[in-house]
């Protein structure tokens, strides 16, 4: 599996667990979990950069080297 695939894979994980918090009365929780996201999301479309790719990319091979 490459990086980006993990990142996707994780993202949609982390999007599930906040929205599993949100459903079991942990608003608080859930609404910093989602605000990490977008701010991640945010800094990945201002800058280009993505530090799970990047911490992924040094464990697995890009998708783009296939």
């Amino acid at each position: 599996m490459c990086a980006e695939r993990i990142q996707r894979l994780l993202m949609a994980i982390v999007l599930g667990v906040a929205l599993l918090l949100f459903l079991n009365s942990y608003i608080l929780y859930g609404a910093i979990l989602q605000s990490f996201v977008i701010l991640m999301i945010i800094s990945w479309s201002i800058f280009d950069f993505c530090p799970s790719i990047w911490i992924f990319s040094k464990f697995t091979s890009s998708c783009e080297k296939k």
